[in-house]
């Protein structure tokens, strides 16, 4: 077998999420109100704790006599709609009148979306990285949150839909499989912010909450000893607190790719690999204080093979390319290319020339 063949071959063998880029959690016994927290966090660490999951913030605030803990959600006057994988929903395919209410889910119905409530039971379609299309139907009848919950147990999310060919790819998939009636796609809306802007999707109110008990609850603790479940809370009461240490940093410095990774090399541990979408999820929160339109990665084309494969030597298994990126093969004879990442726009990745000087992300990992 031809030797670069059988290296292709060996590489898709291995080709493996790696462990992922998660914030490191500190939980801090000192009782502070929600600003007087925020602003020990921001001054110490990173920010209040974002939760993309609990695993690691229950085992972090599992401490005895603690009733309750801040994070760092925070309720605004703004109900924005947002995808359940943290991007941002730029593209809006509303059947005429919708949203028409208060409903704060939404369902695909005939090509066109209608808001709907999310405690009612409905089929769904989850995104996977295991299916040709990409795609999976789930004929089982379940809520919204228990929709997404699935969904990220079993394959990556609920299905997002960035722009009008997704849309139609998705309605495609949907009469390819005779699915009938109304079917949860990925969009929410709520009025709930995190302290670092972050577009965290998760959510793991207890039953009833957020209720706005007294018309001040603006504020989320954590119940350690229930499970780490989340009520709203007055925001000026006094609470221990979880901040969270990010380790992605954004360097505001325009360099190029071979200059950002001496640096990130020379100053933390390396430019950032993203192989999967949490951690693109991590990078899309970092990327929004660029100061130039694109962002470089650990991301370089080996040209004599016509591949991209990240610093850490995986080849790029989970895909975020912007289209017309990262799938025709790279002129290397002029300049190298390298990958960056979108700070605008949704955020998808671009391919470049390595002397183009832009920010980039160090891996603190």
């Amino acid at each position: 077998m031809d030797q670069t063949l059988y290296l292709i071959l060996l590489l898709i063998a291995l080709c493996s999420v790696s462990e992922c880029v998660q914030p490191q959690y500190h939980f801090i016994n000192v009782m502070k109100n929600w600003t007087e927290a925020e602003r020990y966090c921001r001054e110490s660490y990173t920010d209040l704790a974002t939760v993309d999951n609990m695993n690691e913030l229950k085992k972090t605030a599992n401490v005895g006599g603690v009733k309750y803990v801040w994070i760092g959600l925070q309720r605004t006057s703004v109900d924005k709609w947002q995808w359940s994988s943290g991007d941002p929903a730029l593209y809006l395919n509303w059947a005429p009148g919708q949203p028409d209410g208060t409903d704060e889910c939404a369902v695909m119905r005939n090509g066109q979306w209608d808001d709907y409530s999310c405690s009612n039971n409905q089929t769904f379609i989850c995104k996977s990285s295991n299916t040709n299309t990409g795609l999976v139907f789930i004929n089982q009848m379940k809520n919204w949150r228990d929709a997404q919950s699935y969904c990220r147990q079993n394959h990556t999310d609920l299905v997002s839909v960035r722009n009008q060919n997704e849309n139609q790819q998705l309605q495609k998939f949907i009469n390819d499989n005779h699915i009938s009636g109304d079917v949860w796609i990925g969009l929410f809306r709520d009025s709930w912010q995190w302290s670092d802007q972050s577009n965290s999707s998760f959510r793991y109110w207890n039953t009833g909450e957020p209720d706005n008990w007294g018309g001040n609850e603006n504020c989320v603790v954590i119940e350690p000893n229930a499970q780490g479940i989340w009520h709203d809370y007055p925001c000026n009461n006094q609470q221990s607190f979880v901040c969270h240490e990010d380790k992605l940093i954004l360097i505001k410095e325009n360099l190029t790719w071979p200059e950002a990774l001496r640096y990130c090399r020379q100053n933390h541990v390396d430019l950032v690999s993203v192989h999967s979408e949490e951690i693109q999820r991590r990078v899309m929160n970092v990327v929004k204080q660029a100061s130039t339109e694109a962002v470089w990665l650990g991301l370089h084309n080996y040209c004599s093979m016509n591949m991209w494969l990240w610093l850490s030597g995986e080849i790029v298994c989970y895909q975020n390319w912007a289209p017309g990126n990262g799938v025709e093969p790279e002129d290397c004879r002029l300049e190298k290319r390298k990958g960056a990442v979108q700070s605008g726009g949704d955020q998808r990745w671009i391919s470049l020339p390595e002397t183009r000087k832009l920010n980039f992300i160090c891996s603190r990992y």
